[in-house]
């Protein structure tokens, strides 16, 4: 039988982060150095993620961590997600 979380509908969201080339642009320095840190099923889980990654990165003023809205990658017709 499958979880009430398994049953939910996946939001997914991408956590992705690294030195950035310029502060203005998001552009990263070096593709190769680019932290993936994961996919995660809903924005709530991404963003405890991302400000975890971020609070640890807070001496690099040049680092820099997003959250991608996967959902609204994967189907774009979709509204109110």
């Amino acid at each position: 039988m499958a979880s009430t979380e398994e049953t939910q509908k996946q939001l997914l969201h991408l956590v992705i982060g690294g030195e950035l080339s310029d502060l203005k642009g998001v552009t990263f320095a070096d593709l190769k150095q680019v932290d993936i840190v994961g996919v995660y099923p809903n924005y709530a889980a991404a963003y405890d993620v991302w400000k975890q990654k971020a609070q640890q990165t807070v001496d690099n003023a040049q680092t820099r961590y997003f959250i991608v809205h996967l959902h609204r990658l994967l189907d774009p017709e979709e509204r109110g997600a």
